[in-house]
């Protein structure tokens, strides 16, 4: 017996794992990319002259600068501008095109000192260092597929042939309940009874937008179901549903099918009988 107050009580702060943190992958690939550059510029480490360290790979191979802007956590100097000393906009990128303008933005940044004092031992390193931290900030654009991706991953557990976002164009009869409005689903999984449409998220905090979730999905819910051969189906999580609980507990009585991520495991099992 489906029950309200059990399914909020079982609701998660939080839906990170720990490989949710930090992209390793991604940023060895990044590293890759430029690992030749900052292994030729570990050449300035622990130059007193640095200037001339400078000039000396400038004659060599002027194109290892391009990379510097990572040394300060900007991974595009082309799309960055800076105020120059004079009070002018100038874009960073520029300051690569000469020993003078290299010169200047090392000094200005500090990196000279730090080069000069050994503070940095490798650049690679260096950089790998940066790349992570640049990586946190992007748990944000992650945190929005985090929930997708612990889905599919349970999908591809339970041995279920899923499809990901799948337009309801797809599927006419679908598409004709709907109306003009065009629906983008997360998954869609066939069975021998009927195709499940599935729509999933996850809310850590609260807000007016939780409130047009509900309504939105409560709608699509009952146009869907009323369709022989399909059912709409929404997984959801996160404490942020306390501030707009009234919603989703009507939703929760409009939607037969609303899961967590504790009970999914009971929709999974639905799914292998149906396909078994």
């Amino acid at each position: 017996m489906r029950d309200f107050n059990t399914f909020m009580g079982q609701l998660k702060s939080t839906n990170a794992t720990l490989d949710f943190f930090v992209d390793f992958p991604k940023i060895r690939e990044r590293i890759k990319s430029m690992e030749i550059s900052l292994c030729t510029l570990n050449y300035l480490i622990g130059k007193r002259n640095l200037k001339g360290a400078v000039r000396a790979l400038w004659n060599r191979d002027s194109s290892v600068f391009q990379v510097m802007s990572i040394l300060i956590a900007i991974r595009s100097s082309q799309d960055t501008e800076v105020l120059d000393r004079g009070g002018n906009d100038e874009r960073l990128c520029t300051l690569f095109d000469s020993v003078d303008g290299v010169m200047t933005f090392l000094t200005e940044t500090g990196l000279a000192d730090v080069l000069k004092n050994q503070e940095i031992t490798n650049l690679v390193d260096y950089v790998f260092g940066v790349e992570t931290g640049l990586d946190s900030n992007a748990r944000k654009n992650r945190s929005g597929k985090l929930m997708e991706h612990l889905i599919g991953e349970a999908f591809k557990d339970a041995g279920i042939t899923y499809s990901e976002q799948v337009r309801s164009r797809n599927y006419p009869e679908v598409a004709s309940a709907l109306g003009t409005d065009e629906k983008k689903f997360d998954f869609a999984v066939k069975t021998s009874l009927k195709t499940y449409l599935i729509e999933v998220n996850f809310y850590s905090s609260g807000g007016s937008k939780l409130n047009e979730v509900a309504r939105a999905y409560t709608e699509i819910g009952r146009k869907i179901n009323q369709l022989a051969g399909y059912e709409f189906v929404w997984i959801t999580d996160g404490k942020g549903w306390f501030s707009a609980r009234n919603k989703l507990q009507e939703a929760f009585g409009a939607i037969p099918s609303i899961y967590n991520i504790l009970t999914l495991k009971d929709f999974l099992h639905t799914l292998q009988n149906e396909i078994c």
